[in-house]
């Protein structure tokens, strides 16, 4: 008998319709494996809490902000194990500090140390099933901790590894993973198997299927996963290694993300160490830097530092800059915020010339103005106004032949 993980996030528990029939499709795999539920707090609930934080604190404290947030995924775990009960299927709920699994005290952003399997084992091998809350765990000083948002595929992918289990299922609303947003382009399609280097470029650069992190745990502990849908009886798509791909086209999928901003710093003087100087203080704030673009003038005396934040870091970000003004010795700051990053991704791009090309020309029949690119082995990116991105993404995945 195969021991599986399966996990439902918010969308597909988001009604107690939905919740209904997650417990059917459960009912189905347990009459043939083990069965590990892993669930997703209610479409919309967690957002509601946090904004009940706000109002309460701009500044609410991050250890009571885990308990509080936690709460949702309590919920619709016992929702859950309610409706499989009432199936006639021994069920059970388990919250993160009932398991418990351990993680570091990293607050509102943990990350799993260690799951203890005894119990949830003897309980699954007498044809029960264990609907475990995602996205939370228990820090060592025995305060309840959250792991990020989209944190419940991160518990999945943990559970899968500590559990030894056959394979990990994660279910979401649509058909597996697509080859780029279905509601900026109704000609996305499916893509039936992924890598795990690709998957976490379209995570990371603003694909929502799965959170980065959970992919790269997997890629790490080489845990095949498998993206499908809760509505439909589709193949979904598997998530594996690089080497078991067949690399037909040469790009994957075509991700995008809203809400960048970007901060020039002219005239500063090029000497080492002056970039070190500009980013210091804006990591110590918890501010993530993107794209990152050095020009020099042609004496070599003087440079411009431009780089990405999201926009909500932006005024904190100009702040820190106007602080250390006298230290770095810039002649002025120049902001825009309205901007987006666009990014085509695909493992086959390594072995085939003119991608680059076909991108910047794609881009530019649609009267579309690059402001800054970055690229690695597998993906290329470019920022460009914000307006214009559904032109963009449609523009792109018709030039690769994606539609």
């Amino acid at each position: 008998m195969k021991r599986l993980v399966v996990k439902f996030g918010g969308s597909s528990v988001g009604t107690i319709e939905k919740i209904k029939k997650v417990a059917n499709i459960i009912k189905r795999l347990s009459e043939s494996n083990e069965i590990i539920v892993v669930v997703s707090a209610m479409s919309g609930v967690t957002n509601e809490l946090k904004a009940k934080s706000d109002l309460i604190s701009k500044n609410f404290d991050n250890k009571e902000l885990d308990v509080l947030l936690s709460s949702g995924e309590q919920v619709s775990c016992s929702l859950l194990s309610g409706a499989l009960i009432d199936l006639g299927i021994k069920a059970r709920s388990w919250l993160g500090w009932q398991i418990p699994i351990i993680t570091n005290d990293n607050y509102t952003s943990s990350q799993i140390m260690k799951i203890k399997t005894d119990e949830i084992l003897n309980f699954i091998s007498k044809k029960g099933v264990a609907v475990i809350a995602g996205f939370q765990g228990i820090s060592q000083e025995s305060r309840i901790t959250t792991l990020g948002r989209g944190g419940s595929d991160l518990s999945a992918v943990a559970v899968a590894k500590f559990f030894q289990t056959d394979s990990c299922e994660i279910y979401t609303d649509v058909d597996g993973v697509l080859t780029t947003d279905p509601s900026i382009n109704e000609k996305a399609k499916k893509i039936d198997k992924i890598s795990y280097e690709e998957m976490l470029e379209m995570a990371s650069l603003g694909a929502k299927v799965m959170q980065p992190n959970a992919v790269q745990t997997s890629m790490i502990d080489n845990i095949p996963l498998h993206v499908r849908s809760a509505f439909s009886e589709k193949s979904g798509t598997q998530i594996i290694p690089e080497s078991e791909v067949d690399y037909k086209k040469v790009v994957t999928g075509i991700a995008y993300s809203k809400g960048n901003a970007k901060v020039s710093i002219v005239g500063v003087v090029d000497k080492p160490g002056v970039a070190a100087d500009i980013f210091e203080p804006i990591g110590k704030n918890n501010i993530n830097i993107d794209m990152v673009i050095q020009n020099t003038s042609l004496d070599g005396k003087k440079a411009n530092i431009t780089f990405t934040i999201k926009r909500e870091d932006l005024k904190k970000t100009l702040s820190l800059i106007e602080k250390n003004k006298q230290k770095l010795n810039y002649n002025k700051i120049t902001q825009d915020d309205k901007l987006a990053k666009i990014s085509i991704i695909g493992a086959g791009m390594q072995a085939n010339a003119g991608v680059t090309h076909k991108m910047f020309r794609s881009l530019a029949d649609e009267k579309i103005n690059i402001l800054a690119i970055s690229t690695s082995e597998i993906k290329i990116s470019v920022l460009i106004r914000e307006n214009l991105t559904q032109k963009a993404v449609k523009a792109l995945h018709k030039t690769f032949g994606l539609n």
